[in-house]
């Protein structure tokens, strides 16, 4: 091991920024940082937001690319042309999580600054130096890890309420798995993302996430629900965003995100979304790390208040083939998955069971709610 990888680390974004109406301060902080800027716009933020605001500056041209849905390297190749070709120098990406990926990965391969606008709370994304790249059949392919972590990230209280509730709860599945990793991170002294150990504001950040889902979960779903901006909903969305992706970042991953990854090879669970599918895998880690049955309690009831997967059939999986669940353990288990940061020897065996057990657990407690 390289001597600098037994160094405490830690990142952050430049800037984070949250509030209402946020995004009047885009053309700004672009002109900030270029002078030729491109968003990379969902459709979405396209059609229904960014129309809302005047996001010409005098100092900074701003263009707008639609963003073609999937965060491969076809996207990408196809954006870093637009980026050489049109002699871009500041770059932002305004979306889902991957939208955002997209942005920052081009970015970074660019060498050029970008700024992350999350039209959606629904995953830890934004803040990271890290992004997913998946096939062009949406599976899970790898981590790319960029030089630097976003220069800004802004988030609009507005545009989060007015989305559908269920992007904020995935965001909290997401979120639920960063105290939990972590914790396993600083018990087997694992190397987190930034390839280094934890530091106390890292473990902290995770710990203050957990604590604020359970706190403030139910309330800010019902806010948002109701499409309304309240203390509640703002204190969710830190933690989904930034508690979440400075706790994942410099404290590490586990199991959770592994399971989520192996996941992903099968077809049926593609319909969810990552933090739904994040939080089934927090429950398998529950299992699969011997958790007490009073956390076990706790994070089922937080799972089961706020709408979060707590069965196979939660995430499309209708029927339980053991040869399919080994293909997820599998890939959760391939060399290179941080589910090896766990204590002990985690094999694919091990896994299915733990996801067995999970479904089973919340299968039964469904059942009992029922009788009620």
């Amino acid at each position: 091991m390289d001597k600098s990888s037994r160094n405490i680390k830690a990142v952050f974004p430049g800037k984070y920024i949250q509030g209402e109406n946020a995004l009047a301060e885009l053309p700004i902080l672009v002109s900030l940082l270029g002078k030729n800027g491109l968003i990379l716009a969902s459709k979405t933020a396209q059609n229904k937001i960014l129309p809302r605001y005047h996001i010409n500056h005098p100092e900074a041209k701003i263009r707008i690319e639609l963003f073609n849905g999937e965060c491969n390297e076809k996207e990408l190749n196809r954006v870093s042309e637009i980026i050489s070709r049109e002699k871009i120098d500041i770059m932002v990406g305004m979306g889902g999580g991957k939208a955002i990926d997209t942005a920052k990965i081009a970015s970074d391969r660019a060498g050029i600054p970008v700024i992350v606008v999350p039209t959606i709370a629904s995953t830890d994304a934004p803040c990271s130096g890290c992004a997913v790249i998946y096939t062009d059949k949406g599976v899970f392919d790898f981590v790319y890890y960029q030089k630097m972590n976003p220069q800004v990230v802004l988030v609009d209280m507005n545009v989060i309420a007015e989305a559908p509730a269920r992007f904020l709860v995935s965001g909290m599945g997401d979120a639920l798995a960063t105290w939990f990793e972590a914790r396993s991170c600083a018990r087997t002294h694992a190397l987190n993302a930034c390839g280094g150990y934890s530091t106390l504001a890292g473990l902290s950040l995770a710990k203050l996430c957990y604590d604020t889902l359970l706190l403030h979960g139910s309330a800010a779903k019902m806010a948002c629900e109701n499409k309304i901006v309240t203390p509640a909903l703002n204190h969710i969305v830190e933690a989904n965003i930034l508690l979440s992706g400075l706790g994942f970042e410099s404290s590490g991953l586990a199991s959770a995100h592994s399971i989520h990854n192996g996941l992903t090879a099968l077809d049926e669970t593609h319909a969810f979304y990552h933090g739904e599918k994040v939080a089934f895998g927090v429950l398998s880690g529950l299992h699969l790390t011997d958790a007490e049955p009073a956390e076990m309690e706790t994070v089922y009831s937080f799972c089961e208040e706020v709408g979060l997967p707590t069965t196979f059939s939660d995430i499309g999986i209708e029927e339980i083939h053991r040869g399919r669940l080994m293909e997820v353990g599998r890939k959760a288990c391939a060399p290179e998955e941080c589910i090896h940061h766990e204590a002990g020897e985690i094999t694919p065996e091990k896994v299915m069971v733990a996801m067995i057990a999970a479904d089973a657990m919340g299968r039964a407690r469904k059942r009992s709610a029922s009788t009620k």
